[in-house]
């Protein structure tokens, strides 16, 4: 539970926790790409040849800040008079000796700036890539989760509850869906809606909810045959009403424990798509994305440029994977 509030707490305020506030975290330095963690360098601040619009609260919590200068990565520099002398980044050992005008400078005309996870092959900052991608990630879960428990419950509490050829047909459709190998699906409704963002949520949705409805149709079957739910037909109550009002709130516990797991697989399924090329789209940043970006460093000189998206991964799979169990526990009425 601390590793996913911490982790929404991220998601929320990722631009303004983030190295890197920029659109998509996407300030590209080409000079210092695949640098390795702790890498610090100085960058010289320029100023924008055009006017930057100021950008509100909202804005900047939800698609970040654009930046008010251009950087160059430099190893020294000096100021004489009207100008600064530095000595521009081109690589390791390797610098070019540069002049410019002082005016067209920040106040503080080099930052210093550590990159504590290195940068990718662009030159982008990998830890502030890191904390966007946890948007992606819990974005994905929740709404792929909202959606399969939506048309979940709903098919499995129409099988359960009235049975008969209602049951035999929906049951027909689950078992037809569920022969379906999960990325196969996957892969077929992405390619139907399109490459981005929104149709990966769609997408991953569409195609777990059999497990909620087989679970939710199981409940059901026992439930309705329980003497609260024989009184609700005694007294004339509507098949709406006796569904929602008193078998669904007492099957809950069983749907919880199956949705946190679900959560947990529509982050691995996302990560699996946005590897293989069909889920989020670049620059946006994803885990998944990021590891087949840089999973041909694993062998070479700079593996955690992989490794660290793989690592978050394990780590929020991990926890929710545990919060089932955990609920699963608690909500055991046999313990």
């Amino acid at each position: 539970m601390i590793l996913i509030v911490l982790s929404l707490l991220l998601a929320v305020f990722a631009y303004f926790i983030a190295p890197d506030g920029s659109p998509n975290a996407n300030r590209m330095i080409p000079e210092i790409g695949s640098k390795k963690p702790g890498f610090t360098i100085g960058l010289l601040q320029v100023k924008k040849t055009r006017s930057i619009v100021p950008t509100s609260f909202i804005t900047q919590l939800l698609w970040g800040k654009d930046d008010s200068y251009d950087y160059i990565p430099v190893t020294n520099y000096q100021v004489k008079g009207d100008l600064i002398f530095y000595s521009k980044f081109v690589d390791d050992g390797i610098t070019e000796p540069r002049t410019m005008a002082l005016n067209l400078v920040a106040q503080t005309p080099v930052q210093q700036v550590t990159y504590f996870i290195g940068t990718d092959k662009f030159g982008r900052d990998i830890a502030s890539r890191l904390i966007l991608g946890v948007r992606v990630s819990l974005s994905v879960g929740l709404i792929a989760v909202l959606i399969s428990l939506t048309i979940g419950i709903l098919m499995g509490a129409l099988a359960g509850y009235f049975r008969g050829w209602a049951d035999e047909l929906i049951m027909w459709f689950i078992n037809v869906i569920w022969s379906i190998p999960t990325l196969l699906l996957v892969f077929a409704i992405t390619l139907a809606l399109g490459k981005g963002f929104w149709q990966v949520f769609i997408a991953v949705g569409l195609t777990m909810w059999v497990n909620v409805a087989r679970l939710v149709r199981g409940q059901v079957l026992a439930v309705r045959e329980l003497e609260y739910i024989e009184a609700t037909r005694a007294l004339g109550y509507s098949h709406t009403r006796t569904i929602v009002k008193h078998i669904l709130p007492n099957i809950l516990g069983p749907v919880m424990v199956i949705a946190a797991s679900n959560f947990a697989s529509a982050i691995v399924i996302e990560a699996g798509l946005s590897f293989l090329g069909v889920g989020v789209q670049p620059p946006q940043p994803s885990w998944g994305l990021m590891i087949k970006e840089n999973y041909n460093f694993i062998i070479t000189h700079n593996p955690m440029l992989a490794l660290a998206p793989g690592i978050a991964i394990m780590l929020l799979v991990l926890a929710f994977n545990l919060l089932g169990n955990g609920l699963r526990d608690a909500l055991s009425v046999r313990n």
